[in-house]
């Protein structure tokens, strides 16, 4: 397993000129790793859309990566748009699931079910091109490169160690960093 932090780093490192859409406990770490202000926006207030909000950027700008910081409890919640994403066959999407088994930002409830799923196997049943589960910091390191080489939409589960602390939160206005991304991607 690996600590959120760690995880959020590796991707911040990895990233390049990928478009990135945060949601729930992702967003301050994201937020920490120096991310938060080129190329992104925050699902927050919208428990659940990070996918879909990363779908339409993806299909708005083919030409860009798009990466999506979901929680495992946030997609549950929208689990539908698994299919959605996948119908609409997005090669720039990467969607990236912080498994911690936790509804972590509303008070660290267990995820119904939690052991009786797979991540992996409900994207690739819903269509995904491309799933895979990393549990390690090394492993995220070394197969980063290939993600970014695959053909979207891919999944990827993130196995993530349990925070039990209170929720943290970036506090930035969703409809500002909406104005701002959309005012990047014109100008690229």
């Amino acid at each position: 397993m690996m600590d959120r932090q760690e995880a959020i780093d590796i991707l911040a490192e990895g990233r390049g000129q990928a478009v990135s859409v945060a949601t729930m406990q992702s967003i301050f770490p994201w937020h920490q790793a120096g991310q938060g202000e080129t190329f992104h926006v925050d699902a927050s207030q919208c428990m659940g859309s990070a996918s879909s909000i990363g779908l339409g950027l993806a299909m708005a700008k083919p030409d860009r990566k798009v990466m999506v910081l979901d929680g495992d409890g946030s997609l549950l919640m929208q689990l539908g748009s698994l299919v959605t994403i996948a119908g609409q066959s997005t090669p720039n999407l990467y969607h990236f699931v912080f498994a911690n088994g936790l509804h972590q930002s509303t008070g660290n409830q267990d995820l119904p079910g939690i052991g009786k799923f797979d991540w992996v196997a409900l994207a690739k049943a819903a269509g995904y091109r491309q799933a895979l589960k990393i549990e390690a910091a090394e492993d995220l390191i070394e197969r980063l490169p290939q993600i970014w080489q695959m053909e979207g939409p891919v999944l990827i589960e993130l196995s993530i160690d349990r925070e039990l602390g209170e929720p943290r939160w970036a506090g930035v206005p969703m409809a500002k960093q909406t104005a701002l991304l959309r005012e990047q991607l014109v100008s690229t």
